[in-house]
């Protein structure tokens, strides 16, 4: 079935398989199962097993180990991919060129020329290709955008995120790759339009000698000349879920930790006044001034965000338009990742992205996207 197919069907359930029945995959099953966009077909897992005690002993849902059974039944309209991410590549490409739409568990890929090739696929067929960027979902999130997008809180001033806690050290990668993706696509989701990425640099650290990098500092330089940073940390002995969002006019912080107010808006700040509006006898002391006005904290929607994951995926293949999180805003956070890395293996060297990254070939991005500023290299 080609993407116009299944694009066409209006008004009827789109056909949907998962492919993998492991951590997340039990997850996907469960929102497509109870959302009467979909009709759950298939769920593939190598272990057939893992698959039947995820659906449970009286589903209807068929269980397969073979991929290839899967993109061969012309029910599946699209493919939801929760695998590790080494497995990405090859499971996505396999389903485009099946004419199916894509739903990938984050990150997009392993590398950013893995997710290259795949928004390039989605593309070049017409298809869907969204990024399971979960947290970009949250009613809280949807709110911040809302209000970044709207000016509400003025230009925007700065981004600072926190996610630690105590573990999970992984075997096959670092706290990097584990955590940042979370925060980092988050960011790409408020960013107002215009504004985007243009240098990261990064600092981590392996106390415990696991090997990798267990605690990570990340700063990002905004083309508006706004700043992001981003902590991430394994080794934390609290759970801390906190963003902060600083603006001209007004700051919020989200804070996932506390339910009875997720966000809350500060209409407090400092304001540089003109120095043509102070007289000269006042000016050294009289330029800054300091707001203090109402907390406030807006409803949000009881909602989960996994739920509005599907259905974004849903309105995508139905009308054709790219989901929030696409395959570009994907390899955006793939973009960063890997430069983030190459920043703390060469001690925290800041280290330029280039814009309209999707447009260069794989193995051009891969040279340019990795250089150092040349002043700083000659350092």
């Amino acid at each position: 079935m080609t993407g116009d197919q299944a694009t066409s069907r209006q008004g009827q359930p789109i056909g949907v398989a998962v492919v993998g029945a492991g951590y997340w995959g039990p997850n996907l099953v469960r929102n497509f199962a109870t959302s009467p966009e979909y009709r759950l077909t298939w769920l593939c897992d190598l272990d057939e097993s893992r698959a039947v005690r995820a659906l449970g002993p009286y589903s209807t849902v068929g269980v397969t180990d073979d991929l290839a059974t899967v993109l061969a039944d012309e029910r599946v309209d699209a493919v939801a991919v929760a695998t590790p991410a080494a497995t990405h590549l090859d499971i996505a490409l396999a389903a485009m060129r099946a004419g199916k739409h894509v739903l990938v568990e984050k990150p997009l890929a392993a590398t950013y020329a893995d997710g290259l090739r795949l928004v390039h696929e989605a593309e070049r067929a017409g298809l869907i290709l969204m990024c399971d960027h979960t947290f970009c979902y949250t009613p809280a999130v949807q709110k911040m955008r809302a209000m970044v997008h709207s000016g509400e809180l003025g230009d925007l001033h700065f981004f600072d995120s926190v996610r630690i806690n105590l573990g999970l050290v992984q075997a096959d990668t670092d706290v990097l790759w584990d955590l940042a993706p979370h925060d980092i696509s988050i960011l790409e989701a408020v960013l107002p339009p215009g504004v985007e990425a243009q240098s990261v640099a990064a600092h981590a650290a392996d106390p415990i000698g696991a090997g990798r990098p267990c605690v990570a500092f990340v700063t990002l330089q905004l083309t508006s000349g706004a700043i992001a940073h981003f902590h991430v940390n394994w080794l934390s002995p609290t759970k801390v879920r906190t963003t902060m969002i600083g603006g001209s006019k007004r700051a919020l912080l989200w804070d996932d930790l506390n339910p009875q107010q997720r966000v809350t808006v500060f209409d407090r700040g400092v304001d540089l006044i003109p120095a043509e509006e102070v007289g000269e006898q006042d000016r050294e002391t009289a330029l800054i001034s300091y707001r203090t006005g109402d907390l406030t904290s807006p409803a949000l929607a009881n909602r989960e965000a996994l739920a509005g994951v599907v259905q974004e995926f849903a309105d995508s293949i139905r009308t054709g338009r790219p989901p929030l999180t696409d395959g570009r805003s994907g390899l955006r956070v793939l973009a960063i990742l890997e430069a983030a890395s190459q920043s703390i293996a060469l001690d925290g060297i800041p280290m330029p992205l280039r814009g309209s990254q999707v447009d260069l070939d794989p193995h051009e991005q891969s040279d340019l996207e990795l250089q150092p500023h040349r002043a700083l290299a000659d350092r």
